[in-house]
């Protein structure tokens, strides 16, 4: 029912068209509701866009904001802490010039330097230069200046005699831009920070020089700002840009100036033909300015989904909303249209245009006509497996089942009443079809059957397009009439329902009536035995197990009724009831006073019926082994002999049963290998093209793959995407689509459960190690669908 009522608005507003409203008055009712609902839309929706956009646009420029300025105190904290190391050394009585060039304590200022030097995270050296001394010092010692700037450090930008003369001169700190110097031949960028000592000393006597690596500044930016896709830049109170770092497009150089101009806030400017959005903030300790340059479109991207989201969900809220307000229309309608019906039953016409133009009623019940075709109710699964688990085996020692029971009405009140199973066929007449619709329709008319007339309740039950079709039929108790007239009425009438709604002229095989649900699997034996002799009655016929066992008990030591079960329980490979028949006859056979040599034909006839069903099966090597099981003495060795061969008999029924089953099954998981990118595969579809019924296939699916048919989908999607993500370049959108996944936010967040990471992110991390398309696809968080 609720599949109905989900489909309903999307099949009407499929069907109607401009003839729908040609009737006035169902026009007027239309617009009216259609403008009550969307005009308040309209405007709420106006006001949660304007206030949701402004405040996301806030509340994203000061996230920037405050990103940016924790870079900011992050810098400023850091260039401190090299100002306050530069004060310490001033006043550091290890590092005055005496003790520095003293022979005995110079270690103890090398050392000093050394524990300078490591108190800062961002120090690549730290070096201290007396000024007009030809020696500099260093945590490794003290070098002659020439060596240390001319061989170890080259600087591309700082040539040595400038680099002597601002060590000279220097009397304010200078941060020099980054620059590339070879260090020990290796190029690096680095950058440089002079600090006079004393600090704030008009005639300053030494020199500290800090060197730093670009990259380390680069890279607490880059921490801070947490996977900026963009460029970020330091300039100092010049305008000079100490470092830059970009992920992204980078802007010409000819065109920073434009930044450098600009005053901390937020900015918006073209730069390199694309516009951009620009943060920037002003340090008040040193008066450098922190700047980040990111594209609009990005930089709002948030904005943008925001944006979409809001006109989906109007969309969809204004769909639903007309739909509705026309459906209620249209019920508001509905007395003309009973009417209308009214007056084309009278008048015997088949469409409206003799009764009034437009055809309103005529669109109405086209419209329910085809949508009734359209529908497919399908059996659930767990009815279907408990009413073959009945037939199989009986009634299970399971509270759970007992629950199922009482829901279904199998249970009398105080267990007044019967149980039976019939088996209905028509393949052997050439009219009947064999076709799938048949049998579904057939299912779909005895799936949960009333007969009040004979206090019967008939529960159907398909096994697979090969077998019969089975009824189990709950009886009540009654005084009235015999149980047996009863039975033979319901079969009568089950048969009548067959022949009347499809043509058809069932064979049925009816079993004999229990008393508890229990036994119904003895029912289920003696109905298919009945079925097998349906030529004694002809076509069409129904044959009664009990006519079958009416001869009389005088012929025969062993009853027809207990070899007929015996036999058609190994047909079935029930072994339950095989092992109970066989333990039935031998204890029939002891109790019978015959002679030795008649006990003992009857002993062989006996293990002639099963030897023959097992040949029948194809249990070739029974052949083989007939010495072996002619060699019993006693009745127990008879016994054990027949139990053991009941057990490998039912033992190959189920295995040809299996692979019956299993070659089907094998197509239909092959079809959905290859057409998984199908958006429009599912399990009803599935069903249709093969001729089976949804919870059968769903069923056998899941005991051949070991998954449900969505998992198994889902799976199949997941790894051809996983193959995609790591072979091409392809954008993810387009990568879901292509597997028939049409939801892509619901996409990323399974596969993200599944894999512990999105999807973009495990393209970063797996691509590299996966460069050949042709291989298999695998992942470390991944598992396969089979």
């Amino acid at each position: 029912m609720m599949n109905r009522i989900s489909k309903l608005p999307k099949f009407i507003s499929g069907r109607m068209n401009w003839n729908d409203f040609k009737s006035k008055l169902l026009l007027r009712y239309t617009l009216s509701y259609i403008l009550i609902f969307l005009i308040p839309l309209t405007g709420v929706t106006v006001l949660v866009y304007n206030s949701a956009i402004t405040s996301l646009r806030s509340e994203i420029e000061q996230s920037n904001v405050n990103q940016l300025n924790q870079v900011r105190m992050t810098i400023d904290s850091r260039m401190a802490e090299l100002q306050d190391i530069a004060g310490r050394i001033a006043y550091d009585e290890h590092l005055t010039h005496y003790m520095a060039r003293h022979p005995y304590y110079s270690r103890e200022a090398i050392n000093a330097l050394a524990n300078y030097k490591a108190n800062s995270q961002i120090l690549d050296d730290l070096f201290l230069y007396f000024r007009g001394d030809p020696v500099i010092y260093s945590s490794a010692g003290h070098t002659n200046l020439e060596v240390v700037f001319n061989q170890k450090y080259k600087f591309s930008n700082w040539s040595p005699e400038e680099l002597r003369r601002d060590l000279n001169e220097v009397i304010h700190p200078l941060m020099r831009p980054a620059e590339r110097v070879s260090v020990n031949s290796r190029q690096e960028s680095v950058l440089s920070l002079l600090i006079p000592i004393k600090p704030n000393d008009p005639y300053p006597y030494a020199t500290v020089i800090y060197l730093m690596e670009e990259s380390k500044l680069t890279g607490m930016m880059d921490s801070i700002l947490n996977n900026y896709s963009g460029n970020s830049y330091i300039f100092n109170e010049k305008g000079q840009i100490l470092t830059s770092n970009s992920h992204g497009t980078a802007i010409p150089a000819d065109e920073l100036d434009k930044l450098v101009a600009l005053g901390p806030g937020i900015h918006s400017l073209t730069l390199n033909d694309e516009q951009q959005s620009i943060v920037a903030v002003r340090s008040e300790e040193n008066g450098w300015t922190y700047m980040t340059t990111m594209p609009s479109s990005q930089f709002f991207s948030r904005i943008v989904h925001v944006q979409t989201l809001i006109l989906i969900v109007f969309a969809a809220v204004a769909l639903t909303g007309v739909t509705a307000a026309i459906m209620l229309a249209r019920r508001q309608y509905h007395p003309i249209q009973d009417l209308l019906e009214f007056a084309r039953v009278k008048t015997g016409t088949k469409t409206l245009d003799t009764v009034r133009s437009g055809g309103e009623w005529e669109w109405i019940r086209q419209t329910i006509h085809d949508y009734s075709v359209r529908i497919d109710i399908q059996e659930p699964y767990v009815r279907n497996h408990f009413l073959l688990t009945l037939l199989k085996h009986g009634n299970p020692s399971d509270e759970g089942l007992d629950t199922i029971i009482r829901s279904m009405g199998l249970q009398f009140p105080q267990a007044k009443g019967s149980y039976f199973v019939m088996l209905l066929t028509w393949d052997e007449f050439p009219a009947a079809s064999k076709s799938g619709p048949d049998r579904r329709m057939i299912y779909k008319l005895f799936s949960d059957l009333e007969l009040p007339e004979w206090k019967a309740h008939v529960y159907g039950i398909e096994f697979s397009p090969a077998d019969p079709f089975a009824l189990i039929v709950s009886i009540a108790e009654d005084e009235e009439a015999t149980l047996h007239e009863r039975i033979r009425n319901t079969a009568d009438s089950v048969r009548a329902k067959v022949v009347e709604s499809f043509s058809l002229h069932p064979s049925i095989g009816v079993g004999t009536p229990y008393g508890s649900l229990g036994e119904i699997n003895q029912s289920f034996i003696e109905a298919a035995t009945a079925l097998e002799f349906r030529m004694l009655g002809g076509q069409g016929s129904i044959t009664f197990f009990e006519n079958l066992t009416s001869s009389s008990p005088e012929a025969f030591w062993v009853s027809k009724k207990s070899l007929l079960k015996l036999e058609q329980s190994l047909k079935q490979g029930n072994e339950t009831v095989a092992v109970q028949m066989i333990d039935s006859i031998i204890a029939d056979i002891r109790n019978q006073p015959v002679s030795a040599a008649l006990l003992r034909c009857i002993c062989f006839d006996l293990l002639n019926s099963l030897l023959k069903i097992a040949s029948e099966s194809g249990m070739t090597s029974v052949i083989r082994d007939i010495p072996r099981f002619t060699s019993f003495e006693t009745l127990e060795e008879l016994e054990s002999t027949l139990e053991m061969l009941a057990m490998q008999i039912c033992a190959q029924v189920e295995r040809k049963a299996e692979q019956q089953q299993s070659s089907l099954v094998d197509d239909i998981v092959s079809y959905v290998d290859r057409q998984f990118a199908d958006y429009t595969l599912s399990l009803e579809q599935l069903a249709l093209k093969y001729s089976i019924s949804t919870s059968y296939l769903s069923r056998c699916f899941k005991e051949k793959t070991g998954s449900t048919f969505s998992q198994y989908i889902w799976h199949l999607r997941m790894n051809e995407v996983i193959r995609l993500l790591l072979t091409t370049n392809d954008p993810l959108k387009d990568i879901i689509e292509r597997v028939g996944y049409l939801d892509t936010p619901n996409f990323i967040r399974k596969f993200k459960k599944e894999t512990g990471c999105t999807p973009g992110q495990y393209r970063k991390l797996y691509a590299d190690t996966h460069l050949d398309a042709d291989n298999t696809v695998s992942g470390p968080a991944h598992s396969g669908a089979k």
